[in-house]
């Protein structure tokens, strides 16, 4: 049996919570903050557009680079550590980007932060929580994702006010604090006691494959397909991310316009989880493959619309659409996974599934910032992602249907 974290367990409610609250702020700062700051930037330093999403890409990178590491850590009852460590490691990553000079001041800043992301969001705390509530797992993620689909909305406005009171840097320097003295020791609170909880193999949480190991899932065509659908929409919904506020504005919005589109991203991920959650309460059991098809569809049809449309009606349209389908591909992708592969590598494999997609994730603002030079302006880019999202389609359905055994 591996080492416990600590001899004192949280309870369900008081470990969900914090991570909860976890994930809001993690997200907020480490995958959101990039776009508002990139006109700022800009404006202070002159660095190029290329310049700056290659900081974005390198933070992707070590976030693909590091997931393996950290979900075999997690395999071996250290998901205390790992947490706590890297949300103080994201803190240290803010602090220093508040104060770069030059180029590679910023790449190292953003190297900390993407280790800082393998870490810490998500698919870490899907992990501890499979080991130590396995009974309550999917009800876990649900909780959990409906939080932090709230990351988006308080992102953006919440810059935007911390750099108008503060300046860009000034903004950074707290955000980087927040995160050292407030998401760090919630962490570590929350996350005292057993690593582990033994039970069934299948208690309370349906017909799960019997468990693989990393070496059988890497075998099995079902990983690579799901990979490789998971690497799709990472590269549509990364590249969207790092490139929604200069897209916004080629359209001829004000910052405070595009402000006003963004904010209803978060409200629109936490609606369709909500929904989703109230369907499977009311007994409507809608299957996670098949909730999959309809958000990865989803993902393709919001591409096009942004692509197509330049009024605000539609705008918003495409906003409500895209976080629909962002906030509930979360649910699909934690899952779908145990589901196949079963929870005792769960850490492992979500781990290597997660560092192949990011490879593709941390390329995607980089690759597509250079795309607008070929495609001359945004439209022909977001009808390129929009095809993009609709192979993802095709790679679940290729995939085929989770092994329901016993």
């Amino acid at each position: 049996m591996p080492a416990n974290d600590a001899p004192t367990a949280r309870s369900y409610r008081a470990t969900v919570s914090a991570l909860a609250i976890g994930q809001l702020v993690g997200w907020a700062a480490l995958y959101y903050t990039f776009s508002s700051l990139v006109l700022p930037m800009q404006a202070e330093i002159g660095w190029s557009k290329q310049v700056l999403m290659g900081a974005f890409t390198l933070g992707l990178a070590f976030w693909g680079a590091a997931s393996y590491a950290a979900g075999a850590a997690i395999d071996r009852g250290h998901g205390r550590r790992v947490m706590s460590a890297g949300a103080a490691l994201a803190g240290i990553g803010f602090l220093l980007w508040s104060q770069v000079s030059t180029i590679a001041w910023l790449y190292a800043a953003w190297a900390l932060m993407g280790s800082a992301m393998a870490m810490t969001l998500y698919e870490p705390a899907f992990s501890v929580l499979a080991k130590r509530f396995p009974e309550r797992f999917g009800h876990a993620i649900t909780a959990l994702t409906l939080v932090g689909g709230f990351a988006s909305t308080l992102s953006f406005p919440a810059v935007a006010w911390l750099i108008g009171l503060l300046g860009w840097r000034g903004a950074l320097a707290a955000i980087g604090l927040v995160l050292l003295f407030g998401v760090a020791p919630l962490h570590a609170w929350a996350l005292q006691g057993p690593a582990f909880e033994v039970v069934g193999p299948r208690s309370g949480g349906g017909p799960f494959a019997e468990d693989a190991t990393l070496r059988q899932a890497l075998r099995q065509r079902a990983f690579w397909l799901l990979t490789l659908c998971f690497t799709l929409h990472a590269f549509v919904a990364a590249a969207m991310w790092a490139h929604i506020m200069p897209a916004l504005a080629a359209k001829g919005r004000s910052e405070v316009q595009s402000v006003a589109i963004v904010v209803w991203f978060g409200p629109a991920q936490v609606a369709g989880r909500f929904v989703y959650m109230l369907c499977l309460r009311a007994g409507l059991r809608i299957g996670v493959r098949t909730l999959g098809f309809g958000v990865l569809a989803l993902l393709a049809v919001s591409m096009a619309l942004f692509a197509l449309v330049e009024g605000t009606a539609g705008l918003l349209l495409f906003a409500l659409l895209f976080g629909t389908a962002n906030g509930l591909v979360t649910i699909v992708r934690g899952s779908l996974t145990p589901q196949y592969f079963g929870r005792s590598q769960l850490g492992r494999i979500a781990g290597a599934m997660t560092g192949i997609a990011l490879l593709s994730r941390a390329c995607a603002p980089l690759l597509t910032a250079w795309a607008l030079l070929w495609f001359s302006g945004y439209r022909g880019l977001l009808l390129a992602l929009a095809a993009l999202g609709s192979l993802a389609v095709a790679a679940l359905a290729l995939a085929g249907s989770p092994p329901r055994r016993g």
